[in-house]
């Protein structure tokens, strides 16, 4: 009976870890390159963005795919309801300010024009780090608030790049 107890609790306080707390996922594909690589393993945070705080451009988060919800993605957000996202020759302008995309090497910039387009309510724009290798709210629209799963907290595999964000 005591064993019974035990592997309940275990059994649920799993469950509300994974539900409300942290999930671990894996980056597919090379949209998050050089930041994130192809099958880097991650633990997301989902009670922070639950519990604590909204989402912040900059942050590196998993979100559900907005034209098929079951599939998740990982981008960085780029702007938030109220902005206006402009890019010139791949330079992104958030609010008329050059955005500061340190983490894309000449290499991964892409070269497009896109807006401006003012971000809804209740919306994010987000995008990969590799510009020129990345399906993301230039060719699929923003992503509902509802569809942030969490912020992207720590690269845990391979363990020679292990890092928090």
């Amino acid at each position: 009976m005591a064993g019974l107890k035990t592997f309940a609790s275990v059994a649920v306080y799993t469950t509300l870890i994974i539900t409300f707390g942290f999930q671990v996922a894996r980056v597919e594909g090379r949209s998050m390159e050089p930041t994130l690589a192809d099958q880097d393993r991650l633990i997301v945070n989902k009670a922070l963005y639950r519990f604590v705080r909204v989402p912040e451009p900059g942050e590196i988060v998993m979100l559900r795919y907005p034209k098929d919800p079951d599939k998740a993605y990982v981008k960085r957000i780029i702007a938030m309801a109220g902005d206006t996202v402009r890019i010139e020759d791949g330079r992104v302008y958030v609010n008329e300010v050059l955005l500061p995309d340190e983490y894309v090497p000449a290499d991964f910039r892409s070269h497009e024009n896109h807006g401006p387009e003012v971000v809804g309510p209740a919306q994010y724009f987000v995008m990969g780090d590799h510009r020129n290798d990345s399906s993301d709210s230039r060719h699929w629209g923003q992503v509902p608030e509802k569809y942030v799963i969490g912020k992207v907290q720590l690269r845990w595999w391979p363990l020679t790049t292990a890092r928090l964000f």
